[in-house]
């Protein structure tokens, strides 16, 4: 294995081979994505320990949906894998190596938690809460500066980790590298292809933008048009697009490790 330098314009191919990639069977990636969302989402659900154990599946979930786009990128150019291959590929990569998955899921739940207690330092753990838990944020809540600064303080802390579990889960599962290790060469990775993946990241934050305005449009539309009652249906139609919009980002992130080492 050996590290890959890439110029910073392979970000926008990234971008544009993830959606290729994810135009070959949509509905199987959505379906897919789905899936590890509500097993995410069950696991949450857990008395006292559901949301450590909702985070340590966070690192599977990545390795499945990347397996899943390794193996339709096999098809080559244009051809359509078939579906069941695609789900297989990712539920098979999710079962194998379970025990270094398992070690990079509890490392990812600990430092994820990390970063929540040192930003509850500067809010007393009202933004943890929210983010943890899912309450409700009130305009008072939102403008309040130890609120803010605990936010910044997460987002901070967050990007490091986030550098080193990026390319982590793919190091353990096809290069066989360990889990401490992993997250080392993946941070080192994507600090050297820094450039590529800014470049990746202004994309996507484009591409959901420029989503998100289509889809505010169509529900303002069919509100319009459905009259009462529309409300629902928008907001269901807006959830179901932004759903969508991630499982296109997730399967694009296969192609920043693919580029980034070689064997």
């Amino acid at each position: 294995m050996k590290l890959n330098i890439v110029p910073a314009r392979t970000g926008v191919l990234w971008v544009r081979t993830g959606l290729q990639t994810f135009a070959k069977r949509p509905l199987a990636f959505v379906s897919l994505f789905f899936f590890f969302m509500a097993l995410v989402s069950i696991a949450s659900q857990v008395p006292l320990m559901g949301t450590a154990i909702a985070l340590m599946l966070l690192p599977t979930m990545t390795l499945g949906l990347m397996a899943a786009t390794a193996e339709a990128a096999r098809a080559g150019a244009g051809a359509k894998p078939p579906a069941a291959a695609v789900f297989l590929a990712a539920l098979q990569a999710a079962r194998t190596g379970f025990r270094p998955m398992l070690v990079l899921g509890v490392l990812y739940a600990v430092l994820f938690m990390l970063v929540m207690g040192i930003s509850a330092l500067a809010d007393g753990g009202q933004f943890a809460k929210v983010y943890l838990m899912g309450g409700t944020v009130s305009r008072e809540m939102a403008e309040a500066g130890d609120f803010q600064a605990a936010l910044w303080i997460a987002m901070l802390l967050y990007l490091p980790l986030s550098l080193a579990f990026w390319h982590a889960p793919a190091l353990v599962h096809w290069h066989g590298v360990p889990p401490a290790k992993s997250l080392f060469f993946s941070f080192v990775a994507c600090f050297k292809n820094f450039g590529a993946l800014f470049v990746f990241g202004l994309v996507w934050v484009g591409v959901f933008i420029g989503s998100g305005i289509v889809l505010s449009l169509i529900a303002t539309l069919f509100a319009a048009v459905a009259g009462e009652g529309a409300g629902a249906a928008a907001g269901a139609l807006m959830l179901g697009g932004a759903m969508v919009m991630a499982a296109m980002f997730f399967t694009s992130t296969w192609f920043t490790f693919r580029d980034s080492f070689l064997d």
